[in-house]
């Protein structure tokens, strides 16, 4: 068996303590400059009677969750009511009339149906678009100038992304290029 020297096994000591010293300090730096890890925030509850307030900080966490509730049981409702109209549309196009009056005039009722669900699908389009802006903690801000809409216009129209003077010029800048 060979011996080992007292100075040698000093040495080995030394060099595994300035080892560990390097990887505790190797761990520090890693987490030190890892990404911290993402709390995810548990909902905000609100009572089914709330109704933002303009006391309350603009846009805080209970008008953004306010106004998600709102949008999307909006959005539920008029799905449902597309699918009934869509179903019950479908169910008349058996009864075909040999009266020429009563064609146009289930021509016309069909046409009418369809333009209303066409605007309620535009609708459920900017509901989702509205959502999206609450995600991204955009919502109730204008698109355009970035000020704050409002919470009277929101809560008239929660799908609302201009506010009132980004709103009349667009609409005055539809007209003049609509009478040319």
């Amino acid at each position: 068996m060979p011996k080992i020297s007292k100075s040698s096994t000093k040495k080995t000591i030394v060099k595994t303590k300035k080892v560990a010293a390097v990887v505790k300090k190797a761990t520090k730096v890693i987490k030190k400059n890892s990404t911290p890890e993402i709390k995810v925030k548990a909902p905000i509850k609100i009572s089914k009677t709330y109704i933002p307030k303009e006391t309350e900080k603009y846009m805080c966490d209970k008008h953004l969750s306010f106004f998600k509730i709102k949008l999307t049981e909006w959005k539920k409702e008029l799905v449902k009511a597309n699918n009934e109209a869509l179903y019950n549309g479908s169910m008349d196009d058996n009864s075909v009339s040999a009266d020429i009056v009563d064609q146009a005039s289930s021509y016309t009722d069909k046409t009418v149906e369809m333009k209303a669900i066409n605007r309620q699908i535009k609708l459920i389009s900017k509901i989702d678009q509205a959502l999206m802006r609450i995600k991204d903690k955009t919502f109730g801000f204008c698109a355009e100038t970035a000020e704050p809409i409002g919470l009277k216009r929101l809560m008239a129209r929660p799908v609302a992304h201009l506010c009132i003077a980004a709103q009349e010029k667009h609409e005055k800048d539809e007209k003049v290029y609509a009478d040319d």
